[in-house]
């Protein structure tokens, strides 16, 4: 992974190369923002540079035989620790050694991984993962042995947050008496959750989400998008990669999703249990799958957001066809302060569920009557 193939960031990217640089590499340092920002992605780009036999002033060469083994995820001298859980292939004391082969498949196709992609791809969803304490003896241990060739040896612990207390006091050890020539980089969606004797003592690097024209012109150039369309589904994910993929795989199902959407709340809006009843079985088809119901969930959550810029910011701020603006021209009032938050959360938990193999027709079936309810809520600011 090298510097050029991250989207936008530039900033960061210029921070960090300039560490190198100067020799200036804080040993203990904190990546925090949503996945779809790139900071794993940057993380591994990161120690590549670091390790790249012939950088550049921009990047990593990418040629060389330190390189060859980062973009491949194999260097001997880089560590990596994520959430696990245990499984047939490690029925006790599960440590991130023990999925290190699908970890390295999943971030070489995805470097935006999630933690629900990374979850499926394991096959435990119906478990907690976590970064145990085995998983920081583990990374004490790779540490104190002798660097194979690297200039550093690099250690990247994703979802962070996810470390128990025993495991965080257990590595708060090495970040209080480092290893010469080493770096521990934690990444986390969540640093409010991580313990704050860490959080004092790591170097902290907040990324925001991708700026619009960085990732439209990518998805121009990678997804061979046209100009207003890229800007279009930049604009749409707010500047997040995975949200970006989501919505050119809804590409051609927009008018399917608006349809079942419109035609779904109109009868949430009427109450009458037989046409809702016929609805779930249509959405819950095995014809239509498991994708195509988390999709359509995501779109649902969008247009939730546009009724509530439609109600309370300025209309410049909308992302909607004629037909959607239509349609929210009449809905967008009875989605308020009064039952957003809960519309919200409702939605989040029925994706969750999708996610995990939930009975779609049970998830469905909840959903609608909980927004049966919720769409008769009092804007008790009238």
């Amino acid at each position: 992974m090298r510097f050029k193939d991250i989207i936008g960031q530039e900033e960061i990217k210029s921070r960090l190369i300039q560490t190198v640089k100067d020799g200036r590499i804080s040993h203990a340092q904190l990546f925090t923002g949503s996945e779809g920002s790139g900071n794993l992605a940057m993380a591994i780009a990161y120690g590549q540079y670091i390790n790249c036999l012939n950088p550049t002033d921009e990047d990593s060469c990418g040629a060389c035989s330190s390189c060859a083994k980062y973009e491949k995820l194999v260097h001997p001298d880089l560590t990596f620790a994520f959430p696990v859980a245990t499984s047939s292939k490690a029925p006790k004391k599960p440590v991130s050694n023990h999925y290190i082969t699908e970890w390295r498949e999943a971030v070489l196709q995805n470097p935006y991984l999630e933690y629900d992609e990374w979850i499926s791809k394991i096959e435990i969803e119906n478990k907690i993962a976590a970064i145990s304490v085995n998983e920081s003896s583990e990374i004490l241990k790779s540490v104190v042995y002798k660097r194979f060739e690297a200039k550093y040896k690099v250690v990247i612990v994703w979802h962070a947050e996810k470390m128990n207390t025993e495991a965080s006091n257990r590595l708060l050890k090495f970040i209080e008496e480092p290893e010469p020539n080493t770096l521990i980089i934690l990444i986390s969606t969540d640093a409010e959750a991580i313990i704050r004797t860490i959080l004092s003592r790591t170097q902290h690097t907040k990324f925001n989400q991708i700026d619009l024209k960085s990732l439209s012109n990518y998805l121009q150039e990678k997804k061979n998008l046209d100009s207003e369309k890229a800007m279009q589904i930049a604009a749409f994910s707010d500047g997040d990669f995975n949200s970006a993929m989501r919505l050119i795989d809804m590409e051609g199902k927009e008018t399917f999703f608006f349809e079942t959407f419109k035609n779904w709340m109109r009868m949430c809006f009427a109450g009458k249990l037989p046409p809702l009843l016929d609805w779930i079985e249509e959405i819950s088809a095995k014809s239509v799958g498991r994708e195509q119901q988390k999709n359509f969930l995501t779109y649902t959550l969008r247009l939730l957001r546009e009724s509530i810029i439609s109600n309370y910011a300025d209309d410049n701020l909308l992302r909607l066809s004629s037909g959607e603006k239509a349609f929210l021209n009449k809905f967008a009032p009875f989605v308020h302060t009064g039952n957003i938050l809960e519309l919200n959360d409702l939605f989040n938990e029925a994706y969750y569920h999708i996610e995990r193999n939930a009975n779609p027709k049970l998830v469905f079936f909840n959903l609608s009557t909980r927004v049966t309810k919720l769409l008769r809520t009092k804007n008790v600011n009238l």
